[in-house]
């Protein structure tokens, strides 16, 4: 396209990717230079469009020191039509061995939003262009203070005896509730927090909890108080009608140890379980969109 400069950066040239206005500063995200001091951003792997020495492009690929994983689509940004964002992806996933995942993030309720739409418009249909294929929705809560719901008395809470009970009811769950940081945990360590939770967690048990009625158990809550923030990492059931105390007690075990805010991630087609962190005191924070190469099984 005329005109048209697409590379990527080299070192000491991290504020030209801060010199394009952040288009969507309502969003929570690690600042680029905060990244780049971490050592997840890297020049070489941060793609900008010029036009005329201005940024009207720019793409940030992340990858965690230690990580296992490929690096994936952390940032992109797009003022300029469709196809400038989808030459700029391209030639990225040609230098950096072939398109990964993007993780588009947006603002909660984004399609209700004119003015949002108006600004993630471009560059998902770049990424569609350049090959990727939307593959899933997942929303980030936030709990800050609500007042949790009373329990009822008909359940008993208690930690697991051990990493072996975990793994065991584990097993038992094929589709678990909530899962804060799957993305960050399969792409680090290589680990699939939905069947694994304690090869990303670790095997202490103190922030677990098993929910038991009537002598057997009916759901399972993991959580992690001294993560990046206190998060609801993993919660699973046997029986459905547990998952509102289940939930407000995984917020109380947080609470305990000083949390003032406890996030949770969930799957935006699980109305149900939506809903029920709602009534919990969740509030919606952002939303990513999960786009993949066609052959990807994410």
């Amino acid at each position: 396209m005329t005109g048209l400069v697409i590379r990527p950066l080299v070192a000491g040239e991290e504020n030209l990717f801060d010199s394009m206005p952040d288009p969507l500063p309502q969003l929570r995200q690690v600042a680029y230079a905060d990244g780049i001091a971490g050592g997840g951003y890297r020049p070489e792997n941060t793609w900008v469009a010029l036009r005329a020495g201005r940024v009207v492009g720019r793409a940030a690929w992340v990858l965690p020191p230690g990580a296992i994983g490929a690096p994936w689509l952390e940032r992109f940004d797009l003022d300029a039509e469709p196809e400038v964002g989808a030459e700029l992806l391209q030639a990225a996933h040609e230098a950096l061995g072939g398109p990964g995942l993007y993780y588009a993030a947006l603002p909660a309720h984004w399609r209700r939003r004119p003015e949002v739409l108006a600004v993630v418009r471009a560059p998902m249909a770049a990424a569609r262009l350049a090959g990727l294929v939307e593959r899933g929705e997942r929303l980030r809560c936030s709990w800050t203070g609500t007042p949790l719901p009373a329990s009822s008395g008909r359940y008993d809470f208690r930690a697991p005896v051990d990493a072996a009970e975990i793994n065991a009811l584990v097993a038992r769950i094929a589709e678990p509730d909530v899962l804060t940081g799957v993305e960050t945990a399969r792409a680090v360590g290589g680990v699939d927090l939905a069947t694994d939770p304690l090869g990303w967690l670790g095997d202490a048990v103190q922030g677990w909890r098993v929910a038991w009625e009537a002598g057997r158990p009916v759901g399972l809550a993991g959580t992690a108080g001294d993560a990046c923030f206190p998060l609801l990492a993993y919660l699973g059931l046997l029986d459905e009608a547990a998952r509102p105390e289940l939930l407000a007690e995984a917020v109380r075990v947080l609470v305990a140890g000083g949390a003032r805010e406890v996030i949770a991630d969930v799957e935006a087609h699980r109305v149900a379980v939506l809903a029920e962190l709602e009534r919990t005191g969740f509030r919606q924070l952002r939303t990513r969109v999960t786009f993949a190469p066609p052959s990807s099984r994410e």
